[in-house]
């Protein structure tokens, strides 16, 4: 037994690979929840899938070389090594195959049946025949570049992830192996003629005339497959100097080296054992690798299809202007007089939108200085910033190109920033920038004031209508200070600065962390934690959590993803509970709070409780001062741990249960915040810093018009 097995209590930690994978199969399970409309039960099954890949491409990767590097390291929370953990990885997701093979032919069976149908070639009519050929030759057949695979044609290169299509070829009593690649020019579907939605995958097409693919030859079998590379490439292995050129050119090499890494997975659909073998041997892969399944390889098609019948879908909603505000007057203002908080999707990003539209024509506005992570890829806000620059404000952009599987479009936004004349700086060397910051300086003659907005998510408009997110915008001149010297140091690659307000990762969040945990400590049985994340892995943290559950503290977790503590472990994590929201919108904002009443302390922030947050990225978290925000987010983690529709709740071995419902109505958080009117209401215990007159004078208006 290694000694760091001896040092590490595991009593109440489970493994951060098994947890995710639960994460993934409490998705897969929204597939099957007959509340949900059809065909979002189709899109979770493609959900489901896109994870999964992303899963095997870094995590699994990770562990593979992991395996090769350092075979005898120790998984922290489970005592594991490597090849350990690939074990069980692969003898947990075989299951989750067959229940996503299961699921797909339900759903798509009752797809059938509201006219939402797909077809195999030969299910096809003589007109849809004849019209699928003629599609194939003029939008298929140019696109494919056969193979036959012999001494004089070597197996090729697969691609990541492209879908192929293997022949075992004869002639003369000799076999051959003929391949066919599906590129991503190639439409992953084609929609039949008519009024309904009708449609054959083209893969399914182009392996049902595999035989004129290859005239020469006796087809003996054919099967569909994938494989998934190993994409978890460490960024910095090549050094880069500090100019973006070089920086740019570096990710853009990394992103061709990806496509080509060690695979790490072999997905079928079909059955034939020697193609599989040759696959297996061409591929230098071992059989557990090998996953056949009846689903199709690729479900982002899901997207693409577009019944008539709404009631297919979620019913529509329009994210709604906050009532708070006034539209058309100056946020800048409006921000002055209170803090404003604006919560992703149920309100729109738009005032945020109209912030940054007034400082980029504000002749009184300086700078503004912002952190982006992810971008959309028709951004909104990446056309202010230029907009901004080219009125002649000094607008810097701390821009991180390793946002990963986002690297191609912000490599195209830092080049379309920077040619509309902003600065862009880029993460230090090791450390990604995470954080969400944007700071706005304005000069009124000798008056210098700030609009500091700080988030829980990405500046991208497309998942502000898709991930639950907070974005507070503050003119408080202390939260300023720190965003000032927050990017002075950004800007000269220190990220051992000192903050007064903000917790700001590498070097200080953790500690402020422990520090405010040990406050809850010392208050015994009276001490509560709440903290609602998308993951819990640092192992120091978690430590910490068990000392608070002993100390008496009630520790309240919310967490969407994987969460390696285990709650309700005797003498160890008793006062811990554990809880997860997986439902329409994908739970994505970050609160800490510590406390209650008056004394109690709260955040949002960047960061999840992971060691790469809090070690290896740039991540902020804000207080929230504001006591009629404060109030509203508390109740917003009240209604959040009332759900018993989407919210699960961990059991002592890491399963997860519904809670109990019995003679309870139903409540469904988001669907709750969907239908009612967010409001912030007023505290009796005013803030200094708050001032309402602006609200009332808008809300005796709005009574007037009606």
């Amino acid at each position: 037994m290694s000694e760091n097995k001896k040092l590490t209590d595991l009593s109440f930690t489970q493994n951060r690979e098994l947890s995710w994978l639960r994460f993934n199969d409490r998705v897969l399970s929204e597939a099957e929840n007959s509340s949900v409309p059809l065909m979002e039960r189709f899109r979770f099954i493609s959900i489901f899938t896109s994870n999964l890949d992303e899963f095997f491409m870094v995590r699994v990767g990770s562990l593979f070389d992991l395996a090769a590097i350092t075979p005898d390291y120790i998984d922290s929370k489970s005592g594991d090594t490597p090849e350990e953990q690939l074990n069980n990885i692969f003898f947990t997701v075989r299951p989750l195959y067959k229940k996503r093979d299961m699921i797909y032919g339900n759903v798509t069976k009752e797809l059938s049946n509201r006219g939402v149908i797909e077809l195999l070639f030969d299910e096809l009519t003589d007109a849809e025949r004849e019209y699928v050929i003629d599609y194939s030759k003029e939008y298929i057949k140019p696109l494919i570049s056969p193979q036959i695979v012999n001494s004089s044609h070597p197996f090729p290169e697969i691609i990541n992830k492209n879908i192929y299509i293997a022949a075992l070829l004869e002639e003369k009593k000799n076999e051959r192996v003929g391949l066919v690649e599906i590129p991503d020019s190639v439409p992953r579907i084609i929609m039949l003629p008519g009024d309904g939605c009708r449609y054959i995958r083209t893969e399914e097409v182009i392996k049902s005339y595999i035989k004129k693919i290859f005239p020469s030859y006796d087809v003996i079998d054919s099967i569909i497959f994938r494989v998934t590379r190993n994409a978890d490439i460490t960024l910095d292995e090549e050094k880069f100097d500090d100019d973006g050129t070089d920086m740019i050119a570096h990710m853009e090499k990394v992103l061709k080296k990806r496509k080509r890494l060690a695979p790490v997975r072999l997905e079928i659909n079909g059955d034939s054992e020697k193609l599989e073998e040759m696959l297996i041997k061409k591929l230098s892969i071992k059989k557990e690798q090998v996953f056949r399944c009846e689903c199709p390889l690729n479900l982002e098609y899901a997207y693409s299809l577009k019944p008539k019948s709404r009631s297919l879908y979620y019913p529509l909603y329009n994210p709604k202007y906050p009532d708070y505000l006034i539209p058309q007057q100056s946020m800048w203002k409006q921000i002055e007089q209170r803090d404003v908080l604006l919560f992703f999707p149920y309100q729109s990003m738009q005032p945020f939108f109209d912030l940054l539209k007034e400082a980029a024509n504000d002749p009184e506005v300086v700078s503004i200085k912002m952190t982006v992570y992810r971008l959309a890829k028709h951004s909104v806000i990446a056309r202010l910033l230029c907009e901004a620059a080219e009125n002649g404000k000094e607008v810097t952009v701390l821009m991180e190109l390793r946002a990963r599987f986002d690297e191609e479009n912000n490599i195209e936004w830092a080049k379309e920033l920077e040619h509309a004349g902003c600065k862009i700086i880029y993460g230090r060397e090791g450390f990604k920038c995470h954080s969400k910051i944007c700071l706005i300086t304005k000069k009124s003659g000798n008056k210098i004031s700030y609009v500091t907005q700080i988030g829980t998510g990405n500046y991208n408009e497309k998942t502000s209508t898709i991930y639950t997110d907070f974005s507070l915008m503050t003119a408080d001149r202390n939260i300023a200070a720190d965003a000032i010297e927050f990017f002075q140091n950004m800007m000269i690659g220190n990220l051992k600065g000192n903050y007064k307000h903000l917790m700001v990762a590498p070097y200080s969040m953790k500690n402020r962390l422990c520090a405010l945990i040990d406050e809850e400590i010392a208050k015994g049985t009276q001490g509560q934690i709440i903290i609602k994340a998308n993951a819990v892995t640092d192992r120091e943290l978690i430590d910490k959590f068990s000392e608070a559950s002993r100390a008496g503290v009630k520790v309240i977790l919310i967490i969407r993803g994987i969460c390696c503590i285990l709650p309700g472990i005797k003498d160890k994590t008793d006062n811990v509970t554990v809880n997860s929201i997986v439902g329409r919108f994908l739970e994505h904002s970050r609160i800490y709070s510590f406390g209650k009443g008056e004394d109690q302390k709260m955040y949002i922030s960047s960061a999840d409780i992971m060691t790469r947050n809090q070690n290896k990225r740039t991540e902020i978290a804000c207080p929230i001062n504001s006591t009629e925000i404060k109030a509203f987010l508390n109740r917003y983690i009240r209604r959040s741990l009332a759900d018993n529709v989407n919210r699960r709740i961990m059991l002592s071995d890491g399963e997860y249960t519904m809670p109990e419902s019995k003679g309870k109505e139903s409540f469904d958080v988001q669907k709750y915040y969907l239908n009612h009117v967010i409001h912030l209401e007023k505290s009796r215990i005013q803030n200094k810093k708050i001032h309402v007159s602006i609200l009332d004078k808008f809300f005796r208006q709005r009574k007037k018009r009606k």
